[in-house]
């Protein structure tokens, strides 16, 4: 019997950003397939980002490559690599996170390798820290009017690296990971964005999962429905919108560009599990540039209601924690998607059992390089759809070299880990 958990639940049908399916059997060996050879047409570098007092990593920050539109981001070791054309080794690579100045790098001088990147810390004067908006209902609602001014109102064909990771406890039982084309409808579009394989790996350690099984339900799909200003019906759309309040949380900056924080909470009135976090609003354009943000779960029954769509029997699942990010990049006066991360995690009781199952599961998704595109979706039948499941979707794991000139995150220390394992057993 199979269990589909939906972590936002049947309510927000929209919001499909991660599901599950948990069944109890045993799934057959894990097939490989090797992968392309890198060319000689792109150079490499990396580094760590961090902060310049503390060293302490700056997860997820912002890689660009300067006057293009190729980009990654940083794992949550603070750890980049990015893969640069050769006719762009002329230029520099940027650096953001909020909250810091922005850092400038020649391309030639990370060339000469080891590269610890320390960002400095902004300060707000006292005087900016008072110059909150009087009204932060009227804030959202000027934010979410100003959609169609402040996001691409073109279509665009992106290129995203994707993972997905499961831990049972502290170990790593299932990677997954793919390089996908996305078409993206402009942000005024009310047409879903659609997303085409175009290289993956896997690999599921069935010993450590024992007899349930679970495998994530959405793929890139469900990673673009966190883009919460395309699809605003998430959390803020008309109707929505009146089941949350607002406040003026903070004020920090991004070099010269300075940004409102305004947090959010459901209403005391609202009887279903919604949403609480932080929205990072530029003062002038008013578009969001970031947004971090979990689930209430806190009514446990309900929650694992919204969650839970079918489960095996005598097993009680319910959701343990949750957390969201969605990050934004600005070109030319125009923001969109540049990364989406969705964190759950699980908790499993069977009946006549002492000990519980805890699983933790991670989703996210980084686009790595867009263009202009025509209005051209792509055909039905490449497409990936919303119920995919990535480990059915792609073949076997990788050799050396397998992604090719395609940027990707890099791993962190403990996927790494088991990357190594998975060699090892091959």
């Amino acid at each position: 019997m199979k269990t589909k958990v939906n972590v936002v639940g049947r309510y927000f049908s929209h919001f499909g950003a991660i599901s599950m399916i948990l069944a109890i059997s045993f799934i057959s060996s894990i097939a490989y397939a090797s992968g392309e050879a890198e060319s000689n047409e792109t150079t490499h570098i990396s580094g760590v980002v961090a902060d310049s007092k503390s060293n302490d990593p700056l997860a997820f920050s912002t890689i660009t490559l300067a006057g293009t539109h190729i980009a990654t981001v940083c794992n949550s070791d603070g750890e980049f690599t990015l893969k640069i054309p050769n006719v762009h080794l002329d230029k520099e690579v940027v650096i953001s996170f909020i909250g810091y100045q922005t850092k400038s790098i020649p391309v030639s001088e990370l060339l000469k390798g080891s590269n610890q990147i320390l960002l400095d810390m902004t300060t707000v004067p006292l005087v900016e820290v008072n110059v909150f908006p009087s009204d932060p209902d009227l804030l959202i609602r000027a934010v979410m009017n100003r959609r169609d001014v402040n996001y691409n109102d073109f279509p665009t064909s992106k290129t995203a690296f994707y993972r997905e990771t499961i831990r049972k406890g502290r170990s790593y039982v299932s990677l997954n990971e793919a390089v996908v084309d996305i078409y993206k409808y402009p942000y005024n579009s009310s047409r879903y964005d659609q997303a085409k394989l175009i290289i993956g790996r896997k690999s599921t350690d069935y010993d450590r999962l024992d007899t349930l099984v679970f495998k994530l339900q959405g793929g890139p799909v469900s990673a673009l429905m966190l883009d919460i200003m395309k699809d605003p019906y998430t959390l803020f759309d008309e109707e929505m919108i009146n089941n949350y309040s607002f406040e003026m949380a903070n004020i920090t900056r991004v070099d010269d560009r300075m940004l409102y924080v305004l947090a959010f909470k459901p209403k005391p009135e609202t009887d279903i599990p919604l949403f609480f976090g932080k929205l990072y609003i530029d003062s002038e354009s008013l578009a969001v540039t970031s947004a971090s943000f979990n689930m209430d779960i806190s009514d446990r029954e309900e929650a694992a209601r919204m969650f839970i769509r079918r489960k095996p029997a005598g097993a009680r699942v319910y959701p343990t924690e949750t957390a969201y990010v969605v990050n934004y990049r600005e070109q030319n006066g125009k923001w969109f998607l540049g990364y989406t991360r969705a964190y759950v995690a699980f908790r499993v009781n069977w009946k006549r059992k002492v000990f519980n199952t805890n699983y933790y599961t991670t989703m996210e998704m980084a686009i790595t390089d867009w263009n202009p595109a025509e209005e051209r979706p792509y055909k039905p039948g490449d497409r990936l759809r919303e119920n995919v499941i990535m480990e059915d979707a792609v073949e076997g794991f990788y050799d050396e070299g397998f992604w090719g000139d395609y940027n990707v995150i890099e791993p962190e220390q403990p996927i790494e880990n088991a990357i190594r394992r998975i060699q090892k057993t091959r």
